[in-house]
């Protein structure tokens, strides 16, 4: 029998997941809408194309390294509570990113919306989670989340590139306003104020070594961009990330309030965590590749270049809706999360075959389709199974827990990625019986290797998460309190 009794009644509950979802897609698009802004906003500021990562990078590091720190507050002081912390915090400092005047005031904002946006991503997971019990709801509810996460970065360049053409790169930012307002209302109205009835106490040595290790890990695989994997402060950060992760893991075995306790981590939550961490290593690497193939070999304009991704997210839709909602309440994500990793890397070694002069019919919209249908089957069964069977105190945790996952994979994906890319381009153009002279087909071609690499990953992922996850439907025996 079920111990959690909803917080809402039935009529209220969709309207819930409409407000969650609402805040999802605000931080998941938020990590690309910026990115097609930024030669704009370099130009209106005045500072230098080495400076240009810092206002991506500033808000990756805070993101990153306090998820953790954001979920167990969830469990601290309520999901509601945080919900409207991070929904306040986050338009606030968008709007100051936005009015920035000078390079260090947009750095500095873009740190502090990352931080918010670290509270407010595990806060909708978890109101989510405790949200939704009964198994054929919480597919439903877990295939609009998945759907939402999994497009949210195609959706921020088509935002992106539509306010930047025809408004400024400060609506890039300013537009969060309007997603944090309605959000906040429905937060208001909708979601009860509560607390778990065991509240857990804060971990602060795990806390503050956790963040430490995760700062340095992002922060290195992005240093990794702009240098080498051999480069003294890259190699520096990343170790002292390592040791300061297994200083963290050894700790949690002693602590007598453990911030990420040993007994979230069970055989299907493990596997769903990997299939995760394997997709985001290659989803955003392959996204930012097809954007900037579209954009500077075809000549596309930024907002044609986010309308060219709109089929992937069609499909992501079709599937997670589809599929995961009618699926995984009778099959369980064992099926379908290794079926979607093996559509995504076909999608990848489809796209290791784009030509210099592409048309998009033929060489683009077969594998956005593709990558987009395994996706689907992918996010939604991984996320709800990450996420059930949690204790009401370990809410917020665990659903930091895939925030973390994607957030590290995806820094991983683009670091290593982007640098066997350009080191296969910069082999090519000193080699003169390479596959091509020009500038342009030796870029595609370091393309082609990363991107087989990255369905390397993906078929690793594949056997992983069939080895690790179960069939059967997730467990829903969820004791929850808002």
């Amino acid at each position: 029998m079920n111990a959690y009794a909803p917080y809402a009644p039935p009529t209220r509950r969709w309207w819930t997941l409409a407000v969650l979802s609402l805040a999802q897609l605000m931080v998941a698009l938020d990590a690309t809408v910026i990115n097609i802004a930024m030669p704009e906003a370099q130009r209106d500021l005045g500072f230098d194309a080495a400076s240009r990562q810092w206002p991506v990078t500033a808000y990756t590091l805070a993101f990153g390294s306090l998820l953790l720190l954001g979920g167990r507050l969830s469990d601290l002081l309520g999901r509601r509570t945080m919900l409207i912390v991070g929904l306040v915090g986050f338009a606030s400092a968008s709007v100051f990113a936005g009015a920035a005047t000078n390079f260090t005031m947009l750095v500095a904002a873009r740190f502090v919306q990352g931080a918010f946006g670290a509270v407010l991503a595990p806060a909708v997971l978890a109101a989510l989670t405790t949200t939704f019990f009964e198994p054929k709801e919480r597919a439903k509810a877990f295939a609009v989340y998945g759907a939402l996460g999994a497009s949210g970065a195609a959706i921020g360049l088509l935002l992106g590139g539509a306010l930047t053409q025809w408004a400024s790169w400060r609506w890039s930012l300013y537009v969060n306003v309007i997603f944090a307002g309605v959000a906040l209302i429905g937060v208001v109205v909708l979601i009860a104020p509560g607390r778990a009835p065991e509240r857990p106490r804060l971990d602060v040595l795990g806390t503050l070594l956790v963040s430490g290790a995760l700062f340095f890990v992002v922060y290195g695989l992005s240093h990794v961009l702009d240098t080498s994997w051999d480069n003294q402060v890259t190699v520096v950060n990343l170790v002292a990330g390592v040791l300061l992760l297994v200083a963290f893991f050894f700790w949690q075995r002693y602590s007598s309030h453990p911030l990420v306790a040993p007994r979230l981590f069970t055989r299907t939550r493990v596997g769903s965590l990997v299939a995760l961490l394997f997709t985001s290593f290659g989803l955003l690497a392959f996204m930012l590749f097809f954007a900037y193939y579209m954009e500077s070999g075809l000549g596309y304009s930024p907002l044609r270049t986010g309308v060219y991704f709109l089929p992937m997210v069609g499909a992501i839709v079709f599937s997670a809706s589809i599929a995961s909602a009618r699926l995984l309440a009778k099959v369980g994500p064992r099926p379908m999360v290794p079926t979607g990793m093996l559509l995504a890397m076909l999608a990848m070694i489809l796209f290791t075959r784009l030509p210099v002069h592409a048309d998009y019919l033929v060489h683009g919209l077969p594998g956005l389709i593709v990558m987009g249908l395994g996706l689907g089957l992918i996010f939604a069964p991984a996320i709800a199974s990450a996420t059930a069977g949690v204790e009401a105190r370990d809410a917020g945790v665990a659903s930091a827990l895939v925030n973390t996952t994607q957030q590290v994979g995806a820094s991983m994906g683009v670091a290593l990625l982007n640098t066997i890319a350009v080191a296969v381009t910069a082999r090519v153009m000193v080699n003169p019986g390479g596959p091509a002279n020009l500038a342009q087909g030796a870029t595609l071609h370091g393309y082609s290797v990363a991107l087989w690499w990255a369905a390397g990953f993906f078929g690793v992922g594949a056997l992983l998460s069939f080895i690790l996850l179960e069939s059967g439907p997730p467990d829903d025996d969820v004791i929850v309190a808002i």
